[in-house]
């Protein structure tokens, strides 16, 4: 029989295989047309791994009655294809409690329309990765967003609605903003929005801050 630290792994491992299965399909079905139906797609399968998967950060009390999360109806004018523009460069590091400290670089910045920029991180440890992350003027307010913010992109876990290498664009759409783990259980350790990444607009959509039951 596996060890607890054995489980453990495994369960977060398979979490991570799902969530960039979901990702994928997510992809597959995703455009301009059928991005409603994709991110229908992506609320019920996160709503199933959240309650259901032993890796899920859902506290046991918070399972009980579980309904689903408060995610808002899909808008479509909250989806962008944007170009990835220059940035200063710049860093830092968060230390995460469990994976030790993880360095963080700057590559680029994109403009958000009527809302403003938010700054591109690339996690440059080992395995990389591209991690956009988004602090709005609906952030620790009753009925609104996660206080410490919500992650848009973060292609190390999986969540990656797409880019084009080629003409240097990235899928930014805010319907697909989710909480991190630290939002559910203080046990986890997530980086925040830094401040280029605070956005004084609100953000009605995405996932939202509580526990449907």
């Amino acid at each position: 029989m596996a060890s607890p630290a054995a489980r453990t792994a495994l369960d977060v491992a398979d979490w991570r295989r799902r969530v960039f299965a979901l990702y994928a399909a997510v992809r597959r079905v995703d455009s301009a047309e059928s991005a409603k139906e994709a991110h229908e797609l992506w609320r019920i399968d996160r709503d199933d791994l959240m309650l259901r998967h032993p890796a899920t950060p859902l506290l046991p009390d918070d399972c009980e009655g579980f309904t689903g999360l408060p995610i808002a109806p899909y808008d479509p004018a909250w989806r962008f294809e944007l170009p990835v523009l220059a940035a200063e460069p710049g860093g830092f590091e968060f230390e995460t409690g469990t994976d030790g400290v993880v360095p963080f670089e700057r590559i680029g910045r994109v403009e958000i329309p009527d809302a403003g920029p938010l700054d591109v991180w690339r996690l440059t440890s080992y395995g990389g990765g591209v991690f956009i992350p988004v602090r709005d003027a609906l952030a620790g307010r009753p009925g609104g967003t996660y206080g410490g913010g919500r992650y848009l992109i973060d292609t190390i876990k999986g969540a990656d609605l797409g880019s084009d290498a080629a003409a240097g664009t990235i899928v930014l759409d805010f319907n697909f903003a989710y909480n991190p783990s630290c939002a559910y259980d203080p046990a986890w350790a997530c980086p925040l929005a830094q401040p280029a990444n605070v956005m004084p607009v609100e953000i009605p959509v995405g996932e939202l801050y509580g526990i449907g039951g």
